[in-house]
């Protein structure tokens, strides 16, 4: 098999190259302390839809820093009893999609909430107000300011805030609630398992956001990752502040909160993908140490694969049961 990484068996042992901050623990256990703090002042604006089976909202509601988060909700029309749900994240700069494509769900029994990353495609508000740069990305947003404004910080709790979100809707079971997403979205739906305990399954698709200075030694500081690239071309050009940076980046580091999650973990991976490398990925899933499964696709980069979608469905579904563990 050709190789871009490591060997597939030292992979299953990688356990991650990004340093893990001292106060990582702490760090966000004061984060959530600060989102439990927060108004979510939730608003629902009917969308319309042109089938008999479904009903549509505008989902808003404020995440930390004050912003408004967007996200499209859907519901099953006739729900003799609350419903199972599935929170979707999108990828790196995308939006949350096209309404008719969460259809299949919401037929199948789930409610169907999509969220938009703030600041990126969609329509979710980002305050902003932050010290240093911004080019070309979110990973360095804040790098240069205190570890608090970093903004995957605020996208990670916006996560965990849009779970409990709909596990207060009247029309949900929150006992069986899942998250699923690719790259950025598959980042994301890790992170809300991390966040939110009550996350009963979660099916990441080759997750971004994990193991960077991993991504720097491979010399794959490009595409999703370019703007780590720039940050030290630019701003420490002889990389006199690396670990310091490495450390900092090392608080929204998916594989630094891998342990906390509980949720069943079904895990996508291409062991041919060269944006999001295999090693970055198995760093996270290594230290997942709850229920999970591992799918490898062996000549897959990151790109569809064949199968998935239909594999992730039917995990998913196993929410539509009676709700026991």
């Amino acid at each position: 098999m050709p190789l871009i990484d490591l060997p597939l068996d030292q992979l299953h042992h990688y356990q991650g190259r990004n340093p893990r901050p001292a106060d990582f623990d702490p760090f966000w256990d004061r984060a959530i302390a600060e989102l439990d703090a927060v108004d979510a002042n939730v608003e629902l604006v009917p969308h319309p839809l042109p089938v008999d089976f479904a009903e549509a909202f505008e989902l808003w509601f404020t995440g930390v820093g004050g912003a408004r988060i967007f996200a499209k909700l859907l519901l099953p029309k006739r729900r003799p009893a609350p419903t199972p749900a599935v929170l979707q994240f999108h990828g790196y700069s995308a939006h949350s999609g096209d309404w008719s494509d969460k259809l299949g769900y919401v037929a199948a029994g789930f409610t169907v909430a999509a969220m938009d990353c703030r600041g990126q495609g969609g329509r979710s508000e980002d305050p902003g107000g932050v010290q240093g740069t911004t080019l070309r990305g979110h990973i360095v947003r804040g790098l240069d300011d205190s570890p608090e404004k970093l903004l995957y910080r605020q996208i990670f709790l916006d996560t965990a805030q849009i779970a409990r979100v709909v596990m207060a809707m009247p029309a949900v079971d929150a006992q069986r609630v899942g998250a699923m997403g690719g790259s950025q979205g598959g980042a994301l739906t890790l992170a809300c398992a991390a966040l939110e305990p009550r996350i009963r399954r979660a099916a990441p698709t080759y997750p971004f956001l994990c193991d960077y200075q991993r991504i720097w030694e491979m010399d794959l500081a490009n595409q999703a990752y370019e703007e780590l690239r720039s940050f030290f071309r630019w701003h420490d050009p002889r990389h006199q502040r690396e670990e310091e940076i490495f450390t900092r980046l090392g608080y929204i580091d998916i594989q630094h909160l891998a342990p906390r999650i509980h949720a069943e973990v079904l895990f996508a991976v291409g062991l041919m993908d060269s944006i999001c490398p295999p090693s970055s990925q198995f760093a996270t899933y290594n230290k997942i140490r709850s229920k999970k499964e591992l799918v490898i696709y062996p000549d897959f980069g990151h790109e569809g694969l064949p199968g998935w979608n239909d594999l992730t469905f039917e995990f998913i579904c196993g929410l539509l049961g009676d709700g026991s563990p």
